[in-house]
């Protein structure tokens, strides 16, 4: 499952409900005190509510009412719940689905309560004509007794399970009146839906930047602590498996014990029933932590080293992440990943956090209130939170609203590392892996080519495909005072997509240029063989072939028994597409060598580029 949206409501300073779209990484940006940390915190309570609990204090004072709602928006949703052994169903035939087809699970909270106590519904279009609006929350027999009170013929229906009388009374009720409605989670078969759903959730895991300096809740225990939750959720299947043979076993020696119970007092035994109260916590069987040979404690160390431990976590789950491909779903939210950290090591964290988002399953949520750090970022990531004249919180999407860019272009200020000479502008974040693997090949070579992954003179910037066209016409980038050069792929269009924002870059007299692929796009520059090495597959590359595509198709068609490339559905060709694309800039280029660059190469144009590169560093 993937976290779509967040929707809040009623929570802190979120009066009205807000919805905030969210996606592979989203950055939230803003000054100090304005709500950043609010949505965090909020989906912390909403996934773990183990460090940070609701309070009666979290309600909004401007709304009076006290309840506050926390809803988490999901896609990529499970095609099957089994609730028990002859109970098999899904969230559509349940009309458990929001218009958008999307699970949207809300939280509420009673904060009138001292201690506020938790509903859980899901938004949905969902049933309200009488007879069909509360079937989820009925117990078999009452199912049974509703069929019957319906005159119905119900000898073909499976009275054994609930989800196919539930069906045949939809059925037979006819006009459902589906619309928006909140349904309850919290009984029968609707928590034994939520029950199972919470199994495939991400693990969600939070570091925070003022977190309190103890051994167990530092930012060195904190990845420790998301490294065993991962690994929990990795083998559930086997631990569901175990908690059954559990129950099983220990039900069986409850209900022994209840018989002989009947022999000394029926009545008394009939009114036990075996019941587990609480699901297993498996995080709590599991500790893991790190000593240093000094033995002196990690948390007694500076913030700096500690912060490092945490850039050198997400790092090691970049490389770990992309030779797993069944890893399971997580999101990451950062707190200020800037504290305490050099500029330097800052954009390596950066690096790090955007080559995790990249992978299948990973999600990265993060914070800054310093304006230059969100400038290393994709603009369609970005989350601009203001507070209102009325003192609430606002959400402002960075992509699809055009005035949006220059209110964040002004928040920028100054590059946090001054030794930057050169911006480096590309469309997308796996233009950068490509120029970062392929430069560091080439300056091996040859010394005088700039290493684009560790030359602090450089920064490249993935300006967002449909989005450059407002980065260069607008100048978003100029109050940085820094010389920009663009690559922009030729594409397969005619003339190139880019062709007038390459005549306005290279019209500029500051230094800047601007150059488009002769091949169709950056993939197009991989040898066959390192696509070979890292995919598996032998394709053929020219230079207008798609790439991506055809690998994608050629991993696809390896597969045993698979389907016809051409009855895949689009949007799963788009996926697999999107992973060979992934997976061609970062690890066939990683394959890539000086014999391999230049056979694939021969015009020496890459090398032409970083010549340029060098040349503005130099200046």
């Amino acid at each position: 499952m993937k976290l779509k949206a967040v929707v809040l409501k009623g929570f802190r300073r979120f009066k009205e409900e807000t919805r905030i779209d969210l996606g592979d990484l989203t950055a939230f940006i803003g000054k100090n005190d304005v709500g950043k940390s609010t949505i965090l915190e909020a989906l912390e309570i909403f996934f773990n509510s183990d460090d940070i609990k609701i309070e009666s204090q979290d309600a909004c004072v401007y709304d009076g009412s006290g309840e506050v709602q926390i809803g988490c928006v999901f896609e990529d949703l499970p095609e099957e719940l089994v609730l028990d052994a002859t109970s098999k169903t899904n969230l559509r035939d349940e009309c458990l689905l929001n218009a958008d087809g999307d699970l949207e699970i809300h939280k509420v909270y009673n904060c009138k309560l001292k201690t506020p106590k938790e509903r859980v519904v899901a938004v949905a279009v969902h049933p309200t004509a009488e007879n069909a609006a509360d079937l989820l929350q009925m117990k078999r027999d009452q199912l049974r007794e509703r069929l019957r009170s319906l005159h119905a013929d119900a000898k073909d229906v499976d009275q054994r399970a609930n989800p196919p009388m539930r069906k045949a009374i939809w059925q037979i009720v006819g006009e459902l009146g589906l619309d928006r409605r909140a349904v309850p989670l919290d009984e029968e078969d609707g928590k034994k839906i939520w029950d199972k759903l919470q199994q495939s959730l991400p693990v969600f895991a939070l570091f925070r930047a003022d977190r309190r300096s103890l051994d167990e809740d530092d930012e060195v225990q904190d990845p420790m602590k998301a490294a065993v939750a991962e690994a929990i959720k990795s083998v559930a299947d086997e631990l569901e498996k175990v908690k059954a043979q559990v129950q099983q076993h220990a039900t069986q020696l409850a209900e022994a014990t209840l018989d002989k119970m009947r022999e000394i007092d029926p009545k008394l035994a009939n009114e036990l029933t075996p019941e587990f109260k609480a699901e297993p916590k498996w995080e709590g069987v599991f500790k893991l932590t790190l000593r240093g040979d000094d033995q002196i404690p990690i948390n007694k160390r500076g913030s700096g080293v500690r912060r490092l431990i945490l850039l050198s976590f997400f790092r090691a789950e970049a490389d770990r992440r992309r030779e797993s491909e069944q890893a399971r779903s997580i999101i990451y939210a950062i707190e200020e990943p800037e504290t305490s950290q050099h500029p330097q090591n800052q954009r390596m964290l950066l690096d790090a956090l955007s080559s995790l988002a990249s992978q299948q399953g990973c999600q990265i949520v993060l914070t800054t209130h310093v304006p230059g750090l969100a400038g290393f970022l994709p603009l369609d990531s970005l989350r601009y939170v203001l507070e209102d004249e009325h003192g609430l919180t606002r959400v402002r999407k960075g992509d699809g609203d055009e005035s949006i860019y220059e209110t964040i272009s002004s928040e920028l200020g100054v590059i946090p590392d001054n030794r930057v000479r050169v911006l480096l502008c590309v469309e997308g974040p796996h233009d950068v892996e490509f120029l970062r693997r392929i430069s560091q090949v080439l300056h091996q070579a040859d010394a005088t080519l700039p290493d684009l992954a560790s030359d602090s003179r450089t920064v490249l910037l993935p300006l967002g495909g449909e989005n450059l066209m407002q980065w260069v016409h607008n100048r978003y980038l100029k109050p940085l005072g820094r010389p920009e050069i663009h690559i922009y792929d030729r594409g397969d269009s005619k003339p190139p997509k880019y062709e007038a924002q390459l005549k306005e870059v290279n019209a500029r007299t500051d230094g800047s240029c601007a150059f488009m692929t002769a091949k169709r796009e950056l993939e197009n520059y991989l040898h066959p063989e390192a696509i070979e090495e890292a995919m598996a597959v032998s394709i053929a590359v020219s230079d207008t072939s798609d790439v991506p595509l055809d690998v994608a198709r050629a991993v696809h068609m390896q597969a045993p028994d698979g389907q016809p490339w051409t009855e895949v559905p689009t949007d799963a060709q788009k996926k697999k597409e999107r992973g060979a694309k992934r997976r061609l800039n970062t690890d066939a280029a990683a394959r890539m060598t000086p014999d391999r660059i230049r056979e694939a190469n021969p015009e020496r144009e890459i090398q032409g580029w970083l010549r340029k590169v060098a040349k503005l560093m130099d200046a």
